[in-house]
């Protein structure tokens, strides 16, 4: 595979170690990997380079990883792995919140790394091309080759975690979902069924939608049930 066609990566962690570790074992699966030190530097060659997946450390000096989230998230979807030491329920749900794809406590084997990352370019990916639009009553509709959502004509901006999640109950419209079906069905993410995870995915998609959970327009919250597309 020649580079042009390579996966690009960049990786965000103040561990020079990690770092060429990462590189060398990504090099190896096909992937063209870039780092950086310092969040800066990092966010500099971010916007001098079209890349396709952020794996990005939370805990650094400079500044920490949420921060650079929130930069990231303000020019682009780029699909963003965290990496965190502390593995505190509060961080992954932060990290969501921000807009995070998926989340990856450290220590970790290089080898989920790459499942984790295959995944999210694979449903980032070109591989729904053909696949034909979807249009709801309430002026939604849904461009699966694009992982793209418009209300109204209006782009959305949303994660590719964030759209798989409101594909998911828009084909299923009408059914009650619950989270283990949610997690289930989105397994390429990583979930964890006791924390709020999947609450706090909804809630931003609801206020991407401009959904009133009080008084919902595309999704409602079926108490003690899950969660449920009503159009």
């Amino acid at each position: 595979m020649t580079d042009s066609k390579k996966p690009r990566l960049m990786i965000i962690d103040d561990d020079v170690n990690l770092n060429e570790l990462l590189e060398n074992y990504l090099s190896d699966f096909g992937f063209l990997v870039h780092s950086a030190t310092r969040p800066r530097t990092g966010l500099t060659k971010l916007d001098s380079g079209a890349y396709d997946l952020l794996v990005l450390d939370v805990m650094m000096p400079e500044m920490d990883g949420f921060e650079v989230l929130k930069e990231v998230r303000e020019k682009s979807n780029l699909p963003v792995i965290m990496l965190t030491a502390r593995g505190e329920v509060m961080d992954r749900v932060l990290g969501l919140e921000l807009g995070a794809d998926d989340y990856l406590p450290k220590p970790f084997e290089p080898r989920e790394l790459v499942a984790r990352i295959r995944s999210i370019l694979k449903r980032s990916g070109s591989d729904e091309e053909g696949r034909e639009e979807i249009q709801t009553s309430s002026g939604l509709e849904l461009l699966p080759a694009r992982k793209e959502a418009r209300v109204n004509g209006e782009r959305l901006d949303l994660t590719t975690m964030e759209y798989d999640m409101l594909e998911l109950l828009v084909t299923r419209k009408g059914r009650i979902l619950s989270r283990d079906f949610i997690m289930e069905s989105l397994k390429g993410y990583e979930w964890e069924v006791y924390d709020r995870s999947i609450d706090v995915a909804i809630s931003r998609v609801r206020a991407k939608l401009g959904d009133n959970p009080a008084s919902p327009r595309f999704i409602k919250t079926v108490r003690g049930a899950g969660y449920m597309f009503i159009d």
